[in-house]
């Protein structure tokens, strides 16, 4: 029976990136259940194994030629700073409550602004700058330098914001050529042999319980990618941004139910000021690309 309403390509849009967003939450819940007797690396390698193998049909594809890669050198840089970047995450998400991880991953899209700027010659404007600097605030509220110890964990994190901004800002470039699943699958293809040296190195032998928790990250990650691609095929990223943003609400809820993580104020108001800040920034672009297409 034919439904009696439909639903907008923005609404469609907006659905994708919840779904985008909850697999992602849940990503940190399995990663942060994994803790840290397996070294990150290892944990990371493991993760992008499972991943190849849930992407065998394209990686077929690719491999018997039906499916063209045409920047397998930029693609590979790509992979080699995210496979860095991940294994920093798994590090952070094993000693960091969810909350923090997820309040400072919003630490990204910001520098993916100044990123832009710097190898993309977009134009930073005052009110970027202005969104940019207190984007930096946040983070400065919620590691509180001076006031509180800095831990070795939320180091990790922060190192892992350019290294995704990187990745993301080259992900935007790849997409100009490359179809999307060409991107995600070389993706786990590199990231897993970059991390093989460091896997083989460290190695400790997992329990069933954490080979199947890794091949669950590895799922939802790749689930993730995959809805987070069609959502930004659907809606523009300033209204999609928004709807990401209820992950730092639900990281919170699952730290308190599962981990018995307390509330922080200052993780959250932190949050809440980088939360404005790339809203404001993914809002500035949105109606630079609608005045470049009009000018056109």
């Amino acid at each position: 029976m034919a439904l009696p309403f439909t639903f907008s390509t923005t609404s469609r849009g907006m659905f994708w990136m919840l779904a985008s967003g909850l697999c992602f939450v849940f990503m940190t819940v399995t990663v942060r259940y994994v803790g840290t007797r397996v070294p990150a690396v290892e944990a990371a390698f493991i993760r992008y194994v499972f991943g190849i193998v849930f992407l065998l049909p394209v990686i077929f594809q690719i491999l018997n030629g039906s499916t063209r890669v045409g920047r397998w050198g930029l693609l590979t840089v790509r992979g080699i700073l995210h496979a860095i970047g991940v294994t920093l995450w798994f590090f952070a998400m094993a000693r960091v409550p969810i909350a923090e991880v997820t309040a400072l991953s919003y630490l990204s899209p910001v520098l993916m602004t100044i990123g832009a700027a710097l190898f993309f010659g977009e134009r930073l404007y005052s009110r970027r700058i202005l969104a940019i600097a207190f984007g930096l605030l946040g983070v400065f509220v919620i590691l509180r330098p001076g006031f509180s110890t800095v831990s070795i964990g939320q180091i990790a994190q922060l190192c892992t914001a350019p290294l995704f901004a990187a990745s993301m800002l080259m992900t935007k470039r790849l997409a100009e050529t490359e179809k999307i699943t060409v991107i995600v699958a070389s993706l786990t293809i590199i990231c897993a042999l970059a991390l093989l040296p460091g896997a083989v190195a460290y190695w400790v032998q997992p329990t069933a319980t954490e080979y199947a928790l890794l091949a669950l990250t590895a799922l939802l990650a790749t689930a993730g990618h995959f809805t987070l691609t069609h959502a930004l095929s659907l809606a523009p990223v300033a209204v999609l941004q928004p709807v990401s943003f209820l992950q730092l609400l639900w990281a919170t809820l699952l730290g308190i139910a599962l981990f018995n993580e307390s509330i922080d104020a200052f993780v959250l108001l932190g949050g809440f000021i980088l939360i404005g800040s790339t809203t404001y920034i993914a809002h500035r672009e949105s109606l630079a690309r609608k005045a470049d297409n009009e000018h056109s």
